[in-house]
């Protein structure tokens, strides 16, 4: 818990003794009625280990050059409140982590975020903060909807619905090309939302396969390490693609065994 006030307040941490207010974060007003301790051990506990995961994944990234973390990516969380099912902002703590006990190795950050949805969290944590370059391709119809935390966007790509992989992954391709020649970052945080395929009923794009080599090819041809975190994904498909997406990108040599 200690290592959580790296990013977040003990005036936040204790809010989430309320299971109101963990029903609001988890848009679920039910779980209003369910004892804190239940939540804690069964809803709060399990998202600390994917937070945790991130930070791990964060310190492998630089031993390995490639880390992936089958969790976390909680990109509408920031240090200051949680949303959107996110409650610990694991994607901040790992910039805070590797700043604060990396500073030799880790000055410059970029941060590829490829869900569906626009990752408001972070962008809100790191406004105006020229060390933090953040490339956020996302629906612009769906939530969160964050004029405000738009700002902190260096390079942003906004999609309709239904937008297909012929179109999607050039879009993709050009933004990742384009930011990498505006900002060399020392690593790259991968917020890989399967929520964007085809069919997801909050996302209804396609390509992650694709996608996700297409991320990993361009860290691995430019020595740039890289944590990819899993983030948001509602069906029940959502696991066989994430794993066969690894599979694919140790098939094709960008990812190795330990």
């Amino acid at each position: 818990m200690n290592d959580l006030l790296v990013t977040h307040s003990k005036s936040y941490l204790k809010k989430l003794k309320f299971s109101l207010y963990v029903a609001f974060i988890q848009e679920y007003l039910m779980l209003c009625l369910v004892p804190n301790f239940v939540l804690q051990r069964f809803i709060l506990k399990p998202l600390r280990f994917q937070t945790g995961g991130t930070i791990l994944a964060g310190k492998l990234a630089l031993e390995r050059g490639w880390s992936i973390n089958l969790g976390g990516g909680f990109h509408h969380c920031s240090a200051r409140k949680g949303g959107g099912f996110c409650v610990y902002a694991d994607i901040t703590l790992l910039i805070h982590f590797l700043f604060k006990y990396y500073p030799d190795r880790v000055r410059k950050i970029m941060i590829i975020d490829l869900d569906a949805h626009q990752g408001n969290g972070h962008e809100r944590d790191f406004k105006n903060n020229q060390n933090i370059y953040i490339l956020d391709v996302y629906n612009k119809n769906i939530y969160p909807l964050d004029n405000e935390a738009k700002k902190s966007i260096r390079r942003k790509v906004e999609l309709d619905f239904y937008t297909r992989d012929n179109e999607y992954l050039p879009l993709v391709k050009g933004s990742i090309t384009s930011s990498l020649e505006e900002f060399y970052p020392d690593l790259i945080v991968y917020n890989a939302g399967t929520d964007i395929l085809e069919g997801d009923s909050l996302g209804a794009l396609s390509g992650i396969i694709s996608r996700d080599e297409l991320v990993f090819r361009n860290a691995k041809a430019r020595h740039i390490p890289i944590v990819m975190l899993t983030s948001g994904g509602y069906k029940r498909r959502t696991a066989g693609i994430i794993a066969r997406s690894i599979i694919n990108l140790y098939d094709k040599g960008l990812i190795r065994a330990p």
